[in-house]
């Protein structure tokens, strides 16, 4: 099986335009993912890889455009290639060896205050090393520098690889755990998996595999059934479940078969922990309870699909949310790595589980939310307050 986009680790390749990035990008994965020219500008978009980066496991390459493009155009690059950042884990910084620009050390310095770490590479060391006074100014805002020429270096990819490892985000070497953390070996996990009319046909849809495959890792006993086949299911066990795992939409349905000394959580809410911060969702979810007539919530997707009827975030949990409080609310949607610019006109911001994306882009957005104080939570846990049984959807996880 695949590891999903949203899994792995995004590495954000960054400098002004002719640093070669490109070339550095090119290297590593060993084919032409972008042109590489001494033209100026010749990236325009932000071109991704997903890549086995051994030992490193599986990764994400970010080639961005020049952060000194220019024109009307230029300014659109610059926009793309900031918008990165947020989905990126590790930033790589590529210098070449002309002095050092003022645009490049406040590029470096804002990726600095946004916490994500830093590798600077010193490109086309065959050519001239940078001047070290002009290393001094890079050294100021990040230590990690890797002196090299991703043209003649034979031992270019070891080296970077070297050099990654060691600034690699503490959430990536301790992984948040899926259900490790609450079901041993041999106990069982029962997955309810309904078929419906956003399910893939022939496909689970990714957080069910997923959590399939953790307990699978753990060696947990799986069942997977439809809810309509639940109540049988757990009549044909010889001992209870350890845990039942449902799809949101089939909250209401499951809670009432499953047995209160069962552990029952949604895989959203299991998302909401493995992706973002359980604990800001859940007090997110608080603002559900004071909302007023002309509240507008903001709805987020991490992919981009076509509306199918009853879709859940265009209708399911419009619909909730109005019977829940009772009030008129206005509800937009964005989606992929769409993010307003301003969220000051929301209430409140419902996210979906995010399998699609990173963890670091989920937590970049609570962050923001929380900077403009807006509640923020996401579909699972907005569903089950919805519903009434949020406190029993997160008794499995220890807070």
């Amino acid at each position: 099986m695949q590891t999903t986009r949203g899994n792995r680790l995004h590495i954000g390749f960054f400098g002004k335009r002719n640093a070669g990035k490109s070339s550095v990008v090119n290297k590593i994965i060993g084919q032409e993912l972008s042109i590489v020219s001494d033209t100026l500008g010749t990236t325009t978009d932000v071109n991704q890889k997903s890549m086995e980066l051994l030992p490193l496991g599986p990764v994400v390459l970010m080639d961005t455009a020049g952060i000194d493009d220019i024109g009307d155009l230029g300014k659109m690059r610059v926009e793309k290639t900031r918008a990165a950042l947020t989905r990126t884990d590790v930033a790589v910084i590529v210098f070449d060896n002309n002095p050092v620009l003022d645009i490049e050390l406040n590029f470096l310095n804002t990726i600095k205050e946004k916490g994500i770490p830093i590798l600077a590479i010193l490109n086309k060391t065959d050519i001239a090393n940078l001047p070290e006074s002009e290393v001094e100014k890079i050294k100021e805002l990040s230590d990690n520098i890797l002196k090299i020429s991703a043209k003649c270096d034979k031992d270019f990819v070891s080296k970077f690889k070297e050099a990654l490892i060691k600034i690699l985000p503490e959430d990536f070497i301790q992984e948040i755990p899926i259900l490790s953390d609450i079901v041993k070996p041999l106990e069982t996990a029962i997955l309810v998996v309904p078929i419906d009319k956003e399910a893939p046909k022939g496909r689970l849809i990714l957080p069910q595999v997923n959590v399939l495959r953790d307990l699978l890792d753990i060696g947990a006993v799986s069942v997977v059934c439809r809810e309509n086949e639940l109540e049988e299911t757990l009549n044909r066990l010889v001992s209870l479940p350890k845990i039942v795992v449902t799809d949101s939409q089939a909250f209401k349905k499951v809670a009432a078969i499953v047995p209160e000394n069962v552990f029952l959580t949604s895989f959203s809410i299991i998302f909401a922990r493995l992706k973002g911060d359980l604990k800001t969702f859940i007090n997110g979810a608080k603002k559900l309870e004071n909302l007023s007539d002309g509240d507008i919530i903001l709805i987020l997707e991490s992919c981009s699909h076509h509306s199918v009827e009853d879709d859940i975030g265009k209708i399911k949990i419009p619909r909730l949310v109005r019977n829940y409080s009772g009030k008129e609310i206005i509800f937009e949607h964005f989606s992929g790595h769409d993010f307003p610019k301003d969220i000051s006109k929301y209430s409140l911001i419902i996210h979906c589980g995010a399998c699609m994306t990173n963890r670091r882009e989920i937590l970049n957005r609570i962050n923001i939310s929380i900077k403009n104080n807006i509640p923020i939570t996401n579909y699972g846990i907005a569903i089950a307050k919805c519903l009434g049984i949020l406190e029993r959807a997160i008794k499995p996880f220890v807070l």
